[in-house]
């Protein structure tokens, strides 16, 4: 069992492994609660993660969104952060939870901040999206709660499933965050 710290001076909050992965990111805990604020029309704007997953050859798991906003548009899976649940272990869940595999999550690579608006004007969904880059470790990807489909995507055919300019950035951010950290891993195994 792993254990986070929660703020200093706080005791930790012991958070079980993944499965079969020793010293993994958590992926579920008993201890979080889901969010059950509205998710549209919300009154504040609502914490997620998104995550930018690589596999061995460098391709990038993207999922089709099965529900709004944005349904049937191609992005990074991801979803809202459990009260009590820390940002990495959200990532990790929310992967599984969409697409079925479990992760190695990496740093942090960006933050944004969708905020649709109705026709009168009014907020009808604003979101905070704290984005990671993440390893493929383990898994089959198939799509999975809210995620219509699944797909490996060669950063050469970003084009073909029409992500937003934003995603495209983060998506390459990450690729280089993703290197550098398996350039690395290899420089350190090789001493």
């Amino acid at each position: 069992m792993n254990a986070f710290p929660t703020t200093p001076g706080q005791p930790a909050i012991p958070q079980p492994a993944i499965p079969g992965q020793p010293g993994m990111t958590p992926i579920t805990t008993s201890m979080t609660t889901p969010i059950t604020a509205a998710r549209r029309y919300p009154a504040a704007p609502l914490v997620g993660v998104g995550v930018a997953v690589f596999n061995d050859a460098g391709a990038v798991l993207l999922v089709q969104r099965g529900r709004p906003p944005r349904v049937g548009q191609w992005s990074l899976p991801g979803g809202l952060i459990d009260l009590g649940e820390r940002l990495t272990a959200a990532a990790a869940r929310e992967v599984y939870e969409e697409c079925g595999i479990t992760v190695d999550v990496g740093e942090l690579v960006g933050a944004f901040e969708p905020i649709y608006r109705d026709a009168a004007g009014q907020v009808e969904y604003h979101y905070v999206v704290l984005d990671y880059w993440a390893r493929h470790v383990a898994g089959e990807a198939a799509a999975h709660d809210d995620a219509a489909a699944v797909a490996w995507v060669a950063l050469a055919d970003l084009a073909t499933y029409a992500v937003t300019p934003e995603a495209h950035t983060l998506i390459h951010q990450a690729h280089a965050a993703w290197q550098r950290a398996a350039t690395s891993h290899t420089a350190a195994g090789s001493r």
